[in-house]
């Protein structure tokens, strides 16, 4: 980067329009353009689905914001992962996955792509002994990573990931949701692609859905595109737009979920309502060590196991008022939500199965006092 992250996340792909000089890019809210020719579109756009200005302003922006030559952009966070897989896969290859990841993700490889052929085996990504041990030679094509993991904020070692995967053949993919690439750049610590689900942090107002595939290397993303272009799960421009928009103040935001959590997290530590406390930045965190290496700070995600059980954990959700009760994250508002029921009930009785007493926080930008007696009142 040859300027401050805050500078990239509000002008790269985001000159003034030509024309009128409008300092924010239009919402190009077309399907088709005219073309000067037969076989001779305009600036290379001929049909909004294949190419956008909107779209390509963003996917500029994420790419110089990852460091990677690639940057695309999804109708959602799983149609950039279904579009990676059915990109670099073929039926009958093999991929790691976490055993702590988000519950979508685990339904597209176990109830998705497994019928397409693709065979998975989860392990424990902290770990990477366990990795290689479940790394089948010849048959593996990608290390499939969340850090910090959704919803138990597992770390994993990125760079000691990226060298396990180049021994194998395979490509390391790190889902980058969580962490925002301002505070974690998986690319230039040896990552093949980053995915996000814009949807969270990168947008961060709650106001849009969508996804995002960054390339580490312009081949790979040329293939990408290709791919997205052939199947087709591109997001529209409006939702370029707001996702845009949002990513401006990403640098400002994440520095006051940090703050926020950094506070929450060492409440929670010492109440009597709270059995364990996950969260990469406290000390006595597994992980904190290669967190600290590897991320500018911990993240606005908390997660913690209701002293009391399972019943107690959902009545901690239920009481929560300024914590509103939604899946979802990243948004500028705080959250509240019991994983087993909600978000990741896709993954009950496989290996990615969550414990029952888990509450999982996703601490927004307000007044941190106002927050911690929200949740004084919850835990009860």
């Amino acid at each position: 980067m040859s300027h401050g992250f805050e500078t990239i996340a509000i002008h790269a792909g985001q000159e003034p329009e030509p024309r009128t000089g409008a300092v924010v890019p239009p919402i190009y809210q077309t399907s088709t353009y005219a073309q000067d020719a037969v076989g001779a579109p305009r600036l290379g756009y001929e049909y909004s689905r294949s190419a956008n200005p909107t779209r390509d302003a963003l996917q500029e922006c994420l790419a110089a914001l990852e460091g990677g030559p690639v940057g695309l952009a999804f109708a959602s966070g799983l149609a950039a992962e279904d579009t990676l897989l059915r990109t670099v896969c073929r039926p009958g290859d093999h991929v790691v996955i976490p055993d702590d990841a988000y519950g979508g993700t685990f339904r597209l490889f176990a109830r998705v792509a497994e019928r397409w052929g693709l065979h998975w085996t989860a392990a424990r990504i902290s770990d990477i002994d366990a990795v290689r041990a479940a790394v089948r030679p010849g048959e593996t094509r990608v290390i499939w990573v969340e850090t910090p993991t959704n919803p138990l904020l597992g770390i994993a070692d990125i760079a000691g990931l990226a060298s396990l995967a180049g021994d194998v053949g395979a490509l390391l993919v790190v889902d980058n949701t969580f962490a925002s690439p301002y505070l974690q750049q998986p690319i230039a610590l040896g990552a093949d692609v980053v995915v996000h689900s814009t949807t969270k942090y990168v947008g961060g107002h709650s106001d849009v859905v969508g996804g995002a595939l960054v390339a580490a290397s312009a081949a790979l993303g040329e293939e990408l595109r290709y791919h997205q272009n052939a199947m087709g799960a591109v997001n529209g421009p409006f939702d370029a737009w707001l996702t845009l928009r949002g990513v401006k103040t990403l640098g400002v935001r994440m520095d006051r979920h940090c703050d926020n959590a950094e506070r929450i997290a060492d409440y929670l530590v010492g109440h009597r309502a709270v059995a364990q406390v996950l969260y990469p930045g406290l000390p006595d965190h597994t992980g904190h060590e290669i967190a600290a290496k590897q991320m500018r700070r911990f993240g606005g995600m908390i997660s913690f196991r209701a002293a009391g059980g399972e019943e107690h954990a959902v009545q901690i959700c239920d009481r929560a008022k300024l914590f509103v009760l939604a899946e979802s994250l990243g948004g500028v508002e705080s959250l509240v939500e019991h994983p087993g029921r909600m978000t990741h009930a896709s993954a009950a009785g496989s290996p990615l199965e969550v414990p029952a007493d888990l509450v999982r926080l996703s601490v927004g930008i307000e007044t941190a006092d106002d927050l911690l007696a929200d949740l004084e009142q919850a835990l009860g």
